[in-house]
């Protein structure tokens, strides 16, 4: 299948390790132009910053003449329940920072990105962009209030940027992943491991391929009448809950 995305110029934010790496290199074997931005890598872009976002963005624009795909990957965790309540008292809270912190990384991160890097797409007449959603932004997850509204919160912008910017040729879709098999999730304890297997009808973890081969899909031809959609990938989760 032709997918048309040789020479595209392609922005991955947290593309530098995880999904976001696997997904820069999907996109570099079908011929595209995928530049990674993220903290630790050159350019050094940071999401919460509008000058780091702005600057990155004339940049690409001055190099390259066009941005053709954005895909909005960066994300951080800060799990805390809202109250942790034992016998009769409080023992914790998800605290102002821990919150804040999330937010500003996960959703207001993909806001900022994208108003700066939109311009440009509706100057070309055309543009994809791909937000990482995840599974627990469709039914909720426990001692993550503040990633799960953030992820919930990006299905939102998915569907209301799809109706404001169709009429530019401009797709808008998200991805929403399961448990996936990152060097960050396979550290974890192996009882939480089995944990996440055994809510997976698929009986495994993903691979970050899987995640990357779903965005290349969605930002390829092939995927051209494809607009206001979460795709999940989850090898079942989500059904199997």
């Amino acid at each position: 299948m032709e997918l048309g995305l040789k020479e595209k110029i392609v922005i991955v934010t947290g593309g530098a390790a995880g999904i976001g790496r696997a997904t820069v290199e999907r996109f570099r074997s079908e011929g595209a132009i995928a530049i990674p931005w993220d903290v630790t890598t050159e350019p050094k872009v940071d999401v919460t910053k509008r000058e780091s976002i702005e600057s990155a963005v004339d940049d690409v624009i001055k190099q390259h003449g066009r941005i053709d795909v954005l895909v909005n990957n960066a994300g951080i965790l800060r799990d805390a329940q809202l109250v942790k309540w034992k016998d009769g008292a409080v023992v914790s809270v998800m605290d102002d920072a821990t919150f804040d912190a999330v937010i500003n990384v996960n959703l207001r991160g993909v806001f900022m990105v994208t108003r700066a890097v939109v311009p440009h797409m509706i100057k070309a007449g055309r543009g994809v962009i791909l937000n990482a959603s995840s599974v627990v932004g469709l039914y909720g997850n426990f001692g993550q209030t503040n990633y799960v509204a953030t992820k919930a919160g990006v299905i939102s912008f998915t569907k209301t940027w799809s109706r404001e910017l169709g009429r530019y040729g401009i797709r808008v879709n998200a991805v929403a992943p399961g448990y996936i098999g990152t060097d960050m999730v396979k550290a974890m304890p192996p009882n939480i491991l089995n944990q996440m297997v055994s809510h997976t009808p698929l009986g495994r973890l993903g691979d970050p391929d899987d995640i990357a081969n779903a965005y290349v899909w969605l930002a390829s031809d092939a995927a051209k009448f494809v607009t206001g959609a979460v795709l999940s990938v989850d090898g079942g989760v989500v059904v199997g809950t």
